[in-house]
């Protein structure tokens, strides 16, 4: 028996409805494939920056990616500073909060939380929300990222984490030395005995291309950990709760593992800077949570 109009019609949107199935499915996956190009692109830029002025700089255009806008402060001397604007912390309590606590948090874009000088520059209306991601080298915040609009939190954040691995391992400039003024007159003094000599520390004994090496080796190791719990959160956050991070991320592990004992394991005096950077970004200084499987500090 034929079917009658209404089952013609059930069949024919059932048909669609498997087909709107199909196309929203590809296109999430396409826009999961067009992310992680992105975060990728952003991730290889970050880490090509070898000064903290082209990291900020990279970091701000690569956030406001993936937000409606962003910009980035240096925070300095109390206050957070744009080539747009500028703001003190005492009068912008939601920034002075990221800075002090050095977590990520949403406010109210209004006056009373960010400042007037940010609310009045940026046009924020009454029920605007701020995203305050905070950049945090050597336990302080140097740099805040400000987004606003749509904002993709965990990529944003995630971001910051890299260019916080990248910052810290940016060789410090040394200070230039005091110049001494000189003597008006030369006098001839008898020789006064030798002070006692003061060992020096193992650092200041090493050439200075070893020393290079090793600042090197604290980058790669910096980079990579971040870049692991980057692309592979999921299994980052499973290998906690079970406290075998080793097995649930055994393969870019031992590729890092691998690299870095090719690239600075002929460095005599090497430190395996990869292993403490495992156990602290990964495992939050807890080594027992690499599990009994991880091998340990490369030798």
């Amino acid at each position: 028996m034929p079917a009658g109009p209404r089952q013609l019609l059930e069949d024919h949107f059932a048909q669609l409805s498997l087909g709107l199935d199909s196309l929203f499915a590809e296109s999430r996956e396409q826009a999961r494939r067009q992310l992680a190009e992105q975060l990728n692109q952003a991730v290889r830029r970050l880490r090509l920056a070898d000064c903290p002025d082209e990291l900020c700089a990279t970091l701000a255009d690569t956030a406001a990616r993936f937000a409606e806008g962003a910009l980035l402060f240096r925070v300095e001397d109390g206050t957070a500073r744009n080539p747009r604007i500028d703001a003190a912390l005492a009068d912008a309590p939601a920034l002075r909060s990221a800075v002090e606590s050095q977590d990520p948090l949403v406010a109210l874009a209004t006056p009373a939380e960010v400042s007037a000088p940010i609310a009045e520059c940026l046009g924020h209306d009454a029920s605007a929300r701020a995203h305050i991601f905070p950049v945090v080298v050597r336990d302080s915040v140097p740099a805040l990222v400000y987004a606003w609009g749509p904002v993709q939190g965990p990529t944003i954040e995630l971001l910051t984490q890299v260019a916080a691995a990248v910052w810290a391992a940016i060789p410090e400039p040394e200070p230039e030395p005091e110049l001494q003024p000189a003597a008006e007159l030369v006098s001839i003094a008898p020789a006064s005995p030798a002070p006692p000599s003061k060992p020096a520390a193992a650092w200041d004994n090493l050439p200075a291309t070893e020393q290079q090496t090793h600042l090197r080796a604290q980058r790669f190791a910096r980079v990579q950990a971040a870049e692991i719990r980057l692309h592979h959160s999921e299994a980052v956050h499973a290998g906690r709760l079970r406290r075998n991070l080793y097995d649930a991320l055994r393969e870019p592990i031992d590729s890092a593992r691998q690299t870095f004992r090719e690239r600075f394991f002929p460095c005599n005096s090497m430190v395996d800077y990869l292993d403490l950077e495992l156990t602290r970004t990964l495992a939050n200084e807890d080594p027992e949570l690499l599990g009994q499987s991880y091998p340990g500090p490369l030798v």
